[in-house]
């Protein structure tokens, strides 16, 4: 996933392994500089290649997923192209990683292939360093939004996988046909 001679600092490593020991199923990964929601992959299958778009077999799960953020962000579903974060108004506000640019590393494609949890990334606002006093505007900006993607997590499937005696079975296998991508079950 990372690569050789790729340093991981302490910080990544311990959320890597949070994010083994705790079946979260959603996240999202806040960033600024840009007015965007991505989805994996981030980085592309033929890395050589630029803006290269790189989808997971989950690509229409993860189309769903970003843009119930980017529908309920005020500025992200507005269709004005001259402001920022207005050459993905086309997109509706949303764009796979590596088809924008391609990087190894995200966490993002981290979740993806090594835990049950589905990701995207939102760059939450123009600035890559905004202001302290921009930070209460980005907020409101972005709260409902948050919202709305948080509620996300109750579409799909869900229930308990237990053996005929109703014990829970830990790390069952989840395949849904015609996704090559399995889930397991928690603890």
């Amino acid at each position: 996933f990372f690569c050789p001679g790729f340093q991981v600092a302490p910080e990544t490593k311990a959320v890597m392994k949070w994010l083994r020991s705790i079946p979260f199923v959603l996240s999202a990964s806040l960033h600024g500089g840009e007015l965007v929601v991505t989805y994996p992959y981030d980085y592309s299958r033929h890395p050589m290649e630029e803006k290269m778009f790189s989808p997971t077999p989950d690509e229409k799960m993860f189309k769903m997923l970003a843009k119930a953020y980017a529908d309920a962000h005020p500025v992200i579903s507005d269709r004005s192209e001259l402001r920022c974060g207005g050459n993905f108004v086309k997109r509706g506000g949303i764009i796979n990683g590596a088809e924008w640019y391609s990087f190894t590393g995200g966490m993002a494609d981290f979740n993806y292939l090594h835990t049950n949890c589905f990701e995207v990334t939102v760059e939450v606002g123009c600035e890559k360093f905004p202001l302290e006093e921009e930070l209460f505007t980005i907020w409101h900006e972005n709260r409902d939004a948050l919202l709305n993607y948080m509620e996300m997590v109750h579409r799909g499937i869900k229930g308990i996988v237990s053996d005929k005696f109703g014990n829970p079975i830990k790390n069952a296998r989840i395949s849904v046909r015609g996704i090559q991508h399995d889930v397991t079950t928690g603890n």
